[in-house]
């Protein structure tokens, strides 16, 4: 081993018999190593966190809502099967479906709720959507044409306390107008499946109803709202949507993809991860840069042994090897603390979460206002290297000045009065 790495490591450790100045130089060695560790470790379970908050937002948005949507502009789009076919024309189009999107109240004994009606078919549903899946009880195929049955969110359901077979009235806004009042127009659905999603906007407030019942309480005859599109890859949704729009020949439609109509939800978490990040990484900035003081510290303590390793021969770049390898040490074990701790962290989530929750009393994750019932947590192999790499480099500077210093010792007066 030279020299060097062996007198650097020495320094390093802290010994039983440190006395005095020794033994603080250890402690604020231990606090510095504490400090990047906490950082590195918070910046990894924060970035996990956004970069699950993301993922799963955005594929629990489009379980329920879909990569595109062509819609006429006017009351509804009646040519909307040749919209569906020359949509599929396109390569990056997997599937096509029909859908009727009004608004409604729905009313149970002395409850009443506002609603989303979506109408769907269900076998073209299951191609763009998830609710197959999703479904809590009942069938969601059970939506047949004229049997007037509604499939309801999970929260809805709730609000309205009704069960499977229980029938809800349907209030249509479009009134019937006849020489006495303006009648709004109401029919009885039979409640025939309950889906959770786990997105709290869908789950409290839309309704599902088959596309002809639907046409027949608004009056739609055989038009719908619009076509909703799944493609092969989300990613290339605005692509697609403006080759879309050249492509079909209808006029006068709108060709909106999920990152338009959705934009604001994945903006802001896209926003706040990069803030959070910078925040995070001034944490660990600070942290490396308490190294200068141990650094300082130790080699206003070491003077004379520097001074004898010169006397003995060493140059000024073994000397700043010494203190750099000093600080570099320091900033790795804080950095495999760290990572191991945010990687143990981001992993058990949701064992973390509800032991505070536990501990403290307080509800640390509302779904109401985060709109999905669970915190995830997605660990990227990029972000960590990243977070290593930067807070390394962040270490390192922090030697540099003090080992510098220490370089620069003049023998003959360090060990003047010793």
């Amino acid at each position: 081993m030279r020299y060097e790495f062996l007198v650097g490591m020495r320094y390093t450790r802290s010994r039983k018999r440190a006395q005095g100045r020794n033994r603080f130089i250890s402690f604020i060695s231990l606090v510095s190593m504490f400090g990047i560790a906490l950082g590195v470790a918070a910046l990894i379970v924060v970035l996990s966190v956004m970069n699950g908050f993301q993922e799963e937002l955005r594929t629990r948005i489009l379980g329920v809502a879909s990569h595109i949507q062509v819609q006429s502009r006017g009351e509804g789009l009646e040519t909307w099967q040749q919209v569906a076919e020359e949509s599929m024309q396109h390569p990056s189009v997997r599937a096509a479906a029909p859908y009727v999107q009004e608004q409604g109240m729905l009313s149970f004994d002395d409850a009443v709720r506002g609603t989303i009606v979506r109408g769907v078919i269900p076998s073209e549903e299951d191609k763009v959507a998830d609710f197959g899946g999703y479904m809590q009880s009942g069938d969601f195929h059970a939506l047949q044409a004229g049997r007037f049955g509604i499939v309801l969110g999970r929260d809805l359901a709730f609000a309205l306390r009704v069960q499977l077979g229980d029938k809800v009235t349907l209030v249509a806004p479009q009134g019937l107008v006849t020489p006495a009042a303006v009648l709004p127009r109401v029919k009885q659905f039979e409640v025939v499946g309950i889906f959770e999603a786990g997105m709290y906007e869908y789950d409290s407030g839309l309704a599902l109803v088959h596309v002809a019942d639907a046409q027949a309480l608004y009056r739609l005859g055989d038009a719908v709202s619009g076509v909703r599109l799944k493609l092969d890859d989300l990613f290339a949704a605005p692509r697609v949507a403006r080759e879309l729009a050249l492509m079909i020949s209808e006029p006068g439609l709108i060709v909106a993809d999920w990152t338009r109509s959705h934009a604001n939800f994945f903006r802001a978490v896209a926003l706040e991860k990069t803030m959070m990040t910078l925040i995070l990484f001034l944490i660990v900035a600070v942290a490396a840069f308490n190294i200068v003081s141990t650094l300082v510290m130790a080699v206003q303590e070491k003077y004379a042994d520097i001074a004898i390793l010169r006397t003995l021969g060493a140059s000024p770049a073994s000397i700043m090897t010494i203190f750099v390898l000093q600080g570099s040490i320091i900033g790795v074990v804080g950095l495999l603390a760290g990572v191991a701790g945010g990687l143990a962290i981001a992993g058990n989530l949701d064992v973390v979460i509800p032991a505070l929750e536990t501990v403290t009393g307080a509800t640390l994750w509302n779904k109401e206002v985060y709109y999905i019932d669970e915190l995830p947590s997605k660990v990227l192999t990029s972000d960590v290297v990243s977070i290593v790499s930067v807070s390394f480099v962040l270490t390192l500077l922090a030697a540099i000045y003090p080992s510098w210093r220490a370089s620069r010792v003049n023998p003959a007066e360090a060990l003047r009065y010793e």
